[in-house]
């Protein structure tokens, strides 16, 4: 997905759910592609829960801006409950994508945002979570949804990188909890 142009993308989260740790994996993922990056939250002294935003820059070449973002390319939804607290589709182009932490199909997303355009992308991350990791921490598997809708990285790739990041981290039953995560949001995402 990314070509010469710099990939934006804004996560919307609460706090404590895991998007920064997303961000900041996922650029640390594009260094196996060569890529330059940026991952930085936005956030000041909220509190467990409360809403944050979290940013991405993935590009060919460097990047030279630094500054949130306000017209991205992506936006990650990572808690649903946030579609009626936030504009997610602000500054969002009529080809960008939107990727919802929900168990709702694309279609009905589609409606009850009313947006046209857009690809939508859904995954029931918060299931994944409490199934494979035995707590809800939807970060990993929208990192997987990430993946999958932007074809930044094969699923393969991604378990990789996952096992050998998390290895150095995180106890063995850890990271293939979510190894498994990741491999299940990638083969449950829908697409509208």
């Amino acid at each position: 997905m990314v070509n010469d142009s710099v990939l934006e993308i804004r996560w919307h989260a609460r706090g404590g759910q895991g998007a920064v740790t997303a961000a900041k994996t996922l650029a640390e993922m594009s260094l196996t592609k060569d890529m330059f990056f940026q991952a930085f939250p936005e956030y000041g002294p909220e509190r467990m829960g409360a809403p944050i935003q979290c940013y991405n820059r993935l590009s060919k070449k460097p990047i030279s801006t630094y500054c949130g973002i306000t017209n991205p390319h992506i936006v990650v939804v990572v808690d649903p409950t946030l579609l009626d607290v936030v504009d997610i589709t602000s500054g969002l182009d009529d080809d960008g994508i939107i990727i919802i932490n929900t168990a709702e199909v694309p279609k009905n997303i589609r409606e009850k945002l009313g947006v046209n355009g857009r690809k939508i992308f859904t995954v029931d991350a918060t299931h994944i979570s409490l199934k494979q990791l035995g707590r809800f921490m939807p970060n990993i598997p929208m990192l997987g949804a990430v993946l999958k809708a932007t074809d930044l990285m094969e699923k393969d790739e991604a378990v990789t990188f996952i096992r050998k990041a998390f290895d150095k981290k995180f106890p063995p039953k850890v990271v293939e909890s979510n190894i498994k995560a990741l491999e299940q949001a990638f083969e449950e995402v829908k697409e509208e």
